[in-house]
């Protein structure tokens, strides 16, 4: 029977309901080595800032069961070397690109998304609200509805392409934070971001990440992240891209039928760079194999 997977974020049409998660990914240039991008629903890029980012220290990533730790940092080149080596390399894929954007104030968010603005590789913008805020005294931006919703007004206003608010899952309870993304106009909203963990190694008495938490990600998030998809779908409008754990077919079919619109592959790139190619091909599978002409028919249909 005729397939079709193509779905919608935003009014953007991705070819299929999968891209890969930010800063798992890099923008491609290195996977694309192992698999064809133009495949994929989207390409998400690393965090990008207005100016470079140096990172945290080392080390800043350990293994952890069923997971992994990172603390980064959001290390980047900054927008001008993003947009000359990264969105120019992507121009050769027939894939979609979300571009992340990171800030430590809402007037670094707001200064990258204006110089996205023009960029008509640029599909959609991804808007990291964990980062710092500086003004706040560090806190991240994610976590205050208030100030999510102020924060989406503010890059809102000065978006020319649509705008996706990725929550952070460390919160009381996200579907506030959802709800003031969409209240503050966000076209979409991304989830989640990691969970804060710590590791310590006993054998050197010390903190395994240099900057002792770092951001707990893999199948271990996995039932975390598709709760709070569910309990988002039940309280927002907007399309949500559902992420968290996702590395078969069958774990991205849950993060659809709890209700996202798509999802994201990102931790198991690292163990399988075709990870994501086989959660694309085993989507179709379900499709065929239980007679569904359509994979929207799956979105949210778990009440």
């Amino acid at each position: 029977m005729s397939q079709n997977m193509s779905v919608s974020i935003a009014g953007v049409t991705l070819k299929n309901p999968v891209m890969v998660a930010s800063g798992t990914f890099g923008s491609g240039i290195e996977f694309s080595r192992f698999l064809d991008l133009s495949r994929l629903g989207a390409v998400v890029t690393k965090g990008v800032a207005i100016t470079p980012w140096e990172g945290n220290a080392t080390p800043r990533i350990c293994e952890t069961p069923s997971g992994m730790l990172n603390a980064i940092g959001l290390q980047n080149p900054g927008a001008e070397t993003f947009i000359k080596r990264d969105l120019r390399f992507l121009e050769q894929f027939d894939t979609k690109v979300i571009v992340n954007v990171c800030g430590h104030s809402a007037e670094e968010y707001v200064d990258c998304v204006r110089r996205l603005a023009d960029e008509k590789r640029a599909d959609l913008l991804e808007i990291n609200i964990s980062c710092p805020n500086v003004r706040e005294g560090g806190i991240a931006f994610g976590t205050d509805p208030k100030g999510v919703e102020r924060i989406t007004k503010e890059i809102r206003k000065a978006a020319v392409q649509p705008v996706i608010m990725k929550l952070s899952p460390n919160v009381t309870d996200i579907t506030e934070i959802a709800a003031a993304a969409e209240a503050g106009g966000a076209d979409a909203l991304s989830m989640i971001n990691t969970l804060t963990g710590m590791k310590i190694d006993v054998r050197r008495r010390t903190f395994a990440l240099a900057n002792r938490t770092g951001g707990l990600s893999g199948p271990a998030i996995h039932p975390v992240a598709v709760r709070m998809v569910w309990q988002c779908a039940q309280r927002v409008k907007i399309p949500i891209i559902g992420m968290g754990g996702i590395a078969s077919a069958e774990d991205a079919l849950e993060m659809l039928m709890a209700g996202a619109s798509a999802v994201s592959v990102g931790t198991a790139n690292f163990h399988d760079q075709t990870t994501v190619l086989q959660v694309i091909d085993g989507i179709s599978a379900y499709l065929d194999e239980n007679g569904i002409g359509d994979v929207r028919e799956l979105i949210g249909c778990v009440r």
